[in-house]
């Protein structure tokens, strides 16, 4: 493992340089808030301004941050376990490290892939960042020291996903990728050389673990997802119904129940995970209003953590929201410039993360 270790920059800045302006070396911040109504109440020849808004849901420092500093398309973006931190992925093959709350300062940055950064995961206990690239390796990173803890070196193609493989286990060693050159590899940050490969017979697209750390589910070009059983390496399980590319994949964080997949027929779908399931294809629900362009990208979705909502961008600009149960649309947030690729919810607060092509991300209380 030693030979394999390589020191990254990690940028920080003291709390004295961020307080007066938030000028950052990589990323910034911005409040955007709207100014609310104020009255002036004369009490003892004094003037007092009382300002009257909605009802604060969260703990940011307002209900809408904005934070850029990306010099290209932000691909994917993160809470951690703790919902503390946040890691943004991007075109310009760096991962940025972000405080949710406060001035959301960006406290460092990982450096090292030689391409674009197609996905970043927080590993258990948020001490670990796993990211896959478009240079064809995966990478394992301390988040606290901004080392590369491991590389991995093992697919032909460039690497579209990647997930903890048990993260309700806490294990921060073992992780999966997916690539477009079909592969499912297994690696154990221990190891030197992947711990399995399973090969699928189409470019691989997203990844996802089931809770027990013993399935996974990969979106392909052929538009199927195939449940994959890691002890032994064969398919148990394929869901059918989208008719387009699946692009991206989301597990149910509280139960493991249920899976959300988005896919280029514009349409987000709910499936039922659960073994006695009734539903002959396991589709339990199909939400619309997230459409894709002709860009084609990489769109993933998202729970929240009591499994009552899903989420999804779209090239529409904007993140939609929707009831689990019902289908309907809770949410229509606009304020992107561009495609809206990644989602994620706070595991603690009602507080929504989307990430843009625009090059930047908000954070927005509900």
């Amino acid at each position: 493992m030693a030979d394999h270790k390589r020191k990254v920059s990690l940028t920080s800045i003291s709390d004295e340089e961020q307080l007066p302006s938030l000028k950052i070396t990589h990323g910034t911040a911005v409040a955007l808030v709207k100014r609310p109504k104020t009255d002036e109440i004369q009490k003892y020849g004094t003037t007092a301004l009382v300002q009257a808004g909605p009802k604060r849901t969260s703990g940011l420092q307002a209900p809408i941050m904005h934070l850029t500093g990306h010099k290209g398309e932000v691909t994917s973006c993160r809470f951690s376990d703790t919902g503390e931190h946040i890691a943004s992925g991007s075109a310009d093959k760096q991962v940025f490290l972000w405080n949710t709350y406060g001035e959301c300062a960006n406290y460092g940055v990982l450096q090292g892939h030689k391409g674009g950064i197609l996905e970043v995961q927080w590993m258990p206990g948020s001490e670990r960042v796993i990211t896959a690239s478009t240079d064809h390796t995966v990478a394992m990173w301390d988040a606290m020291t901004g080392e590369r803890l491991r590389r991995g070196k093992h697919h032909t193609a460039p690497v579209n996903s990647c997930c903890p493989l048990s993260k309700s286990a806490g294990d921060d060693n073992m992780f999966v990728s997916a690539s477009d050159d079909g592969q499912l590899v297994i690696w154990d940050a221990r190891e030197r050389n992947p711990a399995a490969v399973i090969e699928h017979s189409q470019p691989l697209t997203s990844v996802v673990a089931a809770v027990s750390g013993n399935v996974v589910y990969a979106g392909s070009l052929d538009n199927t997802i195939t449940g994959w059983d890691v002890r032994t390496q064969s398919a148990v399980q394929t869901l059918r119904g989208h008719s387009g590319t699946v692009v991206g994949l989301a597990m149910s964080p509280k139960t493991g129940n249920y899976l959300a997949s988005t896919s280029l027929d514009n349409t987000v779908r709910l499936w039922d995970l659960r073994p006695y399931c009734r539903l002959p294809n396991r589709c339990e629900r199909v939400y619309t209003g997230a459409p894709h362009g002709y860009e084609m990208n990489l769109v993933r979705p998202a729970f929240d953590k009591d499994e009552s909502m899903v989420a999804s961008g779209g090239a529409d600009r904007t993140l939609t929201i929707w009831n689990l149960r019902s289908g309907e649309v809770k949410y229509k947030l606009p304020g992107h410039k561009g495609c809206v690729t990644q989602v994620d919810f706070h595991p603690k607060e009602p507080i929504v993360l989307s990430g843009s092509v625009d090059k930047a991300m908000f954070l927005g209380e509900l």
